[in-house]
């Protein structure tokens, strides 16, 4: 199995695709936001995650660990830190012209209910419309899964996905 170099640190993450979840720690630099690593140019081809355990949806759902998987980036799709950890927000709490809006997102089998942070004088489906970026914050989010009902509800500060791969309801 990889071990991290003096450089490196491992960081407990969970990683949505649209038919499965993986838990495990990934593999950064010292210095990466890991919540919003995604978003940066150093961003990977594969996700490298250890101590790896998979939920699979297409048809029974099936679990699986691994000491070792890459996930292909363009298959993820939503992306957070293990609850209860956190690298705080990704915003400046006092830029103007911006509010917090009530979301609700459909990611693979999954729903994140929470906020997203939008322009105060656009809304939701203009800010959705206009954004070329590939990746997006969802803010205090409860995550469900209605496949698996026995699943409690999952409290996470902050996720980042990818907007050309989720839908999204004003609830």
């Amino acid at each position: 199995m990889y071990t991290p170099e003096p450089d490196e640190k491992l960081t407990p993450v969970m990683i949505y695709t649209r038919e499965s979840v993986f838990r495990g720690e990934v593999i950064t630099k010292q210095n990466v936001r890991v919540s919003t690593w995604l978003r940066t140019q150093g961003a990977p081809r594969y996700i490298h995650l250890l101590r790896a355990n998979a939920v699979q949806f297409s048809g029974a759902v099936k679990t699986s660990t691994s000491p070792e998987i890459f996930i292909p980036l363009s298959m993820v799709i939503a992306l957070h830190l293990v609850p209860l950890a956190s690298d705080g927000v990704d915003y400046d709490p006092q830029e103007a012209n911006r509010a917090m809006l009530p979301i609700l997102s459909g990611v693979g089998t999954f729903q994140f209910k929470g906020v997203i942070r939008v322009s105060a004088q656009s809304g939701i489906g203009p800010t959705l419309e206009l954004s070329k970026i590939p990746w997006l914050s969802l803010y205090d989010l409860e995550i469900t899964n209605n496949v698996l009902p026995q699943m409690p509800v999952m409290r996470v500060p902050l996720a980042i996905v990818n907007p050309e791969q989720v839908t999204f309801s004003i609830p």
